[in-house]
């Protein structure tokens, strides 16, 4: 399926996605914070970043700014348990899919995740018949 990159610094929150997105047969790399997650994506290719918003040292919205400069095709998804960070994110909308708000199940994650990607194809084989 696909690989996916998380960033998360709460350990139980990333080990559930991590787990939750492997268990639907997705590759999935998670990591604790933003640099770590551009260290990632210079060593190898995803087809999604999953981050969180709130987190030390570089944050998420820093962490999407840079990913959408350096990486335009990777689809983006935020996860925030803060109702303030989510509204820095919607001014965002243009580079990220979505908002997550935390705490989220299992199905909403997945569904998420496989909605971005879903939408993702198809934007790419939108562009490849233009």
């Amino acid at each position: 399926m696909a690989r996916i990159l998380v960033a998360e610094d709460e350990e139980a929150v990333r080990e559930f996605v991590r787990r939750a997105l492997s268990h639907h047969g997705h590759e999935v790399t998670a990591v604790d914070d933003g640099t770590r997650a551009l260290e990632a994506l210079s060593a190898g290719h995803y087809d999604l970043l999953l981050t969180d918003i709130v987190m030390p040292g570089m944050d998420g919205i820093a962490l999407a700014l840079k990913v959408s400069k350096d990486h335009p095709e990777l689809p983006i998804l935020l996860m925030s348990g803060y109702p303030g960070q989510r509204e820095r994110a919607h001014n965002l909308d243009a580079l990220i899919h979505r908002v997550i708000s935390k705490p989220f199940s299992l199905r909403e994650i997945c569904d998420a995740a496989e909605a971005t990607l879903a939408g993702a194809a198809a934007g790419a084989a939108d562009q490849a018949s233009s």
